[in-house]
């Protein structure tokens, strides 16, 4: 049966935005059927069933450029040992460990508590970025089951790496492959080929991957000189900074997702736009890591195809808006760098084009007819004026995730008036906090050894 969602201030994130006010918009199966005022669609729908938005904000869904769902159980994580020094420690003694920790029943957990996490803060669609080293086969089917338990939208792709041995590498391969291979069934989840990042992967790797590609029609997701680590591993081994050593091995593209690109030169980033690569934001991550502050002013004026993640932070992606825009006004001591319509741009429509090179044929990140109907009300009443050019900066400073109250996705509400509908919160946190000592116990026993090394 059609869903008629009325009464509504529909803010469209068309290319100019409109805002509708006394809007309604009608959800036919997973599509947006039409978009007009209340007094309208309710009467040429008078047998739809209705959802009354009750003078709320009706917005196209958040989108996650870049996340980490396996990240989820470092909550609280004490790590062992004094604290790490720098990015490189961060990696050898936090994450390595911990992706060594997890198995089949933390992989479901870690992946389904994210999944309720965005599901309450609006977020609709995520391109989540997986490791687990000691259960790779089927990984990314567990997680693509949670995906679909929640009745998200999600791109998936396991993080093949060297740092663990040469049957675990092509291991990795292997699962990106099946899973690309068989992704396709799943309505709501796509799937792409991931790469840790240069300075775990050897060239005869990144050839095998670029090889095991072929075919598929997929690009890649890798991090990307997030650290300058990344650029001097690769100057060292090969004598060509990353993205250089990227392209030589077929790695970039128009389908391809390099997160953080900190650290890369003016070279690199003309590589990157001459070749289509996307490059995704993780401001509260860079800030945690002290890894620096990516020049995306600098990018915009490049032309780069920016957008913006998380990197496992909470689904929150109005927080990472409000990172992005604060960051960079105090790391080069300008009020005007990082301006909000930017943000916006990065984060809203810029998201919702790369969420569509994965969902091919799809409208993703507007509410027009024939889009897919990802939409989240948000019980926000300003005191000022809010227009479709205002806006943005009414997210920066007027929103709070608390106030999203519904989430709609592919046609199917997920959460209605703050109540979770397709995944059982307590349950899902109870059972996933029962198993963490033997994840926390796992975790030690790898990240001791680390720090013995």
């Amino acid at each position: 049966m059609a869903l008629l969602v009325t009464n509504g201030r529909l803010v469209t994130w068309e290319e100019p935005n409109r805002i509708v006010d006394g809007g309604a918009l009608l959800i036919d199966g997973a599509a947006i059927a039409a978009v007009g005022t209340a007094r309208e669609l309710e009467a040429r729908y008078p047998d739809a069933e209705r959802l009354d938005a009750r003078g709320q904000l009706v917005m196209p869904g958040n989108i996650c450029a870049h996340t980490h769902f396996y990240g989820a159980y470092a909550r609280g994580l004490a790590i062992p040992g004094p604290a790490p020094k720098d990015f490189p420690e961060i990696l050898q003694r936090l994450w390595w460990p911990l992706d060594k920790a997890l198995d089949e029943r933390s992989v479901r957990y870690s992946a389904l508590v994210c999944l309720v996490d965005a599901i309450k803060h609006g977020t609709t669609t995520l391109i989540d970025h997986h490791a687990s080293p000691n259960f790779i086969d089927g990984s990314l089917d567990v997680i693509a089951d949670a995906v679909e338990q929640a009745g998200l939208r999600a791109v998936l792709c396991y993080e093949v790496t060297d740092r663990d041995g040469d049957a675990k590498a092509r291991a990795g391969i292997q699962e990106n492959v099946r899973f690309l291979k068989s992704g396709a069934a799943r309505p709501m989840v796509r799937g792409t080929f991931g790469l840790h990042a240069s300075l775990t992967l050897s060239d005869a790797t990144l050839e095998a991957c670029a090889d095991a590609a072929a075919g598929l029609n997929t690009g890649f997701h890798i991090h990307v000189a997030e650290h300058e680590a990344d650029e001097e591993d690769s100057l060292r081994k090969c004598g060509e900074r990353v993205v250089h050593r990227l392209h030589r091995l077929g790695i970039l593209g128009p389908r391809t997702i390099v997160a953080h690109a900190v650290h890369t030169d003016e070279a690199e980033r003309a590589l990157l736009k001459e070749t289509g690569t996307w490059i995704s934001h993780q401001p509260r991550s860079n800030m945690n890591n002290g890894v620096g502050a990516a020049p995306i002013d600098r990018m915009r004026e490049e032309g780069q195809r920016l957008v913006l993640g998380n990197d496992g932070f909470s689904n929150n992606m109005w927080a990472e808006w409000k990172a992005a825009y604060l960051l960079h006004k105090v790391a080069n001591r300008d009020p005007r760098r990082a301006p909000g319509d930017f943000i916006a741009q990065m984060a809203a429509q810029n998201n919702a084009r790369l969420a569509e090179v994965f969902f091919a044929g799809e409208t993703i990140g507007r509410l027009v007819p024939g889009a897919v109907a990802d939409v989240v009300l948000v019980d926000y009443h300003p005191f000022t004026p809010l227009s479709a050019g205002n806006l943005p900066w009414h997210i920066l400073f007027g929103f709070e995730a608390s106030m999203v109250t519904t989430t709609i996705a592919g046609g199917k509400v997920l959460m209605r008036d703050r109540q979770l509908l397709t995944l059982d919160e307590a349950q899902i946190a109870a059972e996933a906090r029962a198993y963490a000592p033997m994840v926390w116990d796992n975790y030690r026993h790898y990240a001791e050894r680390a720090l013995l090394a």
